[in-house]
């Protein structure tokens, strides 16, 4: 910690920072323990129905073997580096994320007890007619981008 800087402090400033943070606990079917404003608004959800949703259900169905698998291999490593995959906000809208850092949390004694996931980029993905998810092969909407 930056000399100077409380713990109070620190905690604020990752709450604003424009990188998405989130994190799970180490249960069998891990929930939220923590989301900052920027995944907030990403997911389109406030802390109250965020905070305890189970994290597998940030992704769509079809993504979740792939995100478990990573997530496994950041547990088994530690830390994952370049994660990307599809995720789906509470509307059901698609946005792919890119150059996620995946990491184990430890406990005081050092311990796994959660995991958690750090990205600034990411784009939303079109929308097929009628709302439901674009075909495979589709191209992200024009002009979006990656949000730094």
């Amino acid at each position: 910690m930056e000399s100077g800087r409380s713990p109070l402090q620190a905690a604020q400033e990752l709450f604003v920072a424009t990188t998405v943070v989130l994190a799970h606990d180490g249960s069998a079917d891990p929930r939220l323990i923590y989301a900052n404003r920027a995944a907030l608004l990403l997911w389109r959800r406030p802390w109250s129905a965020m905070v305890g949703l189970p994290s597998r259900l940030t992704a769509e169905p079809a993504e979740r073997q792939s995100r478990a698998l990573a997530l496994e291999q950041a547990r088994r490593c530690v830390a994952l580096e370049g994660y990307a995959g599809i995720r789906i906000d509470s509307d059901g809208r698609r946005f792919r994320i890119e150059k996620a850092r995946l990491w184990t949390l430890q406990d005081g004694d050092g311990q796994p007890c959660g995991q958690a996931a750090a990205f600034a980029t990411w784009w939303w993905l079109p929308q097929a007619p009628g709302g439901s998810p674009p075909a495979a092969g589709e191209r992200a909407e024009p002009g979006r981008g990656d949000r730094t």
